[in-house]
């Protein structure tokens, strides 16, 4: 089997490790959703992972409802993107952009308008606002006559990725957003094409995967999914069925890579009994198969190398506070802790003070 260390290809894209760095929301934009310069040296401090995946990058304001996280719908941000981008490949690094829409988890004063999701539902608790928390609100459905819009978006976002250099782009269809909300039935209320039976409910993501993929190319289109648990609310009743054919239908479109978020009943961002899908997945899925979820060390991750279930591990929170996290792994050095206090924070603290190996040992 193959070890984390050993290169793969991934779709258009040559990874020199099987370490790839997960999306992670900082909030180092600025209000307008521009990335600012210090996103540049943060991004090329990681650039030895086998590929950067970006933190979640808004298709529209309708769509970005978090603080201070980045877009891809204006030339301002495609323009501030550019030197990120050529800076990672400078470092000899690959990053594609991971596009987000959020559907219901934002709220009208970040956004400026109703947010919209599958049906006319509302997420227990409170959203992350410029002027602190605030109960999150109902969600308008999106209707038939808006679909095309949304593709739209997701095709403008695609093209802009390009045009800022990316190597790709990732379709954020997991974590309880827009998509996410689409395909899970304790979410989708919806009597027409897309809602009801599996196969209407993974109609969204089909349609937005062949349109980023018309852009980009299907070895240039990858997906994130997160099959098994609940995630800020949303949950299926039978989710083995419902994200195998998901799965399935991405395969037969060829995209380059399938990330599954997974976590566990001890998950430190989110936990769940609910079993992990990827065995299942993998017997579907043709492509790269990468999984995620509170990996920290090489042993953990080979295994799944090993079981045949993935092809390659994403390490979230362990690449904030190791920048070099591959040396580290292929080392054996130890692993500095983050801060959770500095996540989302707007300044450099926490973000790109984290010294690398042979900086941490000078």
């Amino acid at each position: 089997m193959p070890s984390l260390f050993d290169p793969v290809t991934i779709g258009a894209v040559d990874a020199p490790n099987r370490i790839l760095m997960a999306p992670l929301t900082r909030g180092r934009a600025d209000k307008d959703a521009v990335p600012t310069d210090i996103m540049v040296e943060y991004y090329t401090q990681r650039s030895s992972a086998g590929l950067i995946i970006s933190e979640a990058t808004g298709i529209s304001r309708e769509g970005l409802g978090w603080p201070f996280a980045p877009g891809l719908w204006t030339d301002a941000q495609v323009a501030a993107w550019k030197p990120v981008t050529d800076s990672v490949h400078a470092a000899g690094g690959r990053i594609v952009a991971q596009l987000w829409h959020m559907g219901r988890q934002v709220h009208s004063s970040v956004i400026g308008t109703q947010p919209v999701s599958s049906s006319a539902t509302r997420t227990e608790g409170q959203a992350h606002t410029f002027e602190g928390k605030q109960d999150f609100e109902v969600a308008r459905p999106l209707e038939l006559n808006e679909i095309p819009r949304l593709l739209n978006d997701y095709e403008l976002a695609t093209r802009n990725a390009l045009a800022a250099g990316f190597d790709g782009v990732q379709i954020h269809a997991a974590n309880g957003y827009l998509i996410d909300q689409f395909l899970r039935d304790n979410a989708n209320l919806r009597t027409d094409e897309y809602g009801g039976s599996i196969e209407n409910r993974i109609r969204l993501l089909r349609e937005v995967a062949e349109r980023v993929i018309s852009v980009a190319g299907a070895d240039r289109t990858s997906v994130r999914l997160s099959p098994n648990g609940e995630s800020q609310g949303v949950d299926d009743s039978n989710p083995e069925p419902l994200f195998t054919a998901a799965a399935k239908m991405l395969s037969d479109l060829g995209i380059a890579f399938l990330e599954l978020r997974e976590p566990g009943p001890d998950g430190t961002f989110g936990r769940t009994d609910v079993p992990k899908l990827s065995p299942a997945i993998r017997k579907v899925f043709n492509g790269v198969l990468v999984v995620n979820s509170d990996y920290t060390t090489v042993e953990e991750a080979q295994a799944e190398l090993d079981s045949g279930n993935a092809d390659a591990i994403t390490f979230g929170r362990t690449f904030i506070a190791n920048p070099d996290l591959p040396e580290r792994l292929r080392t054996g050095a130890p692993l500095a802790k983050d801060d959770a206090k500095t996540w989302y924070s707007q300044g450099p603290e926490g973000y790109i003070d984290y010294p690398a190996l042979e900086t941490a040992d000078a």
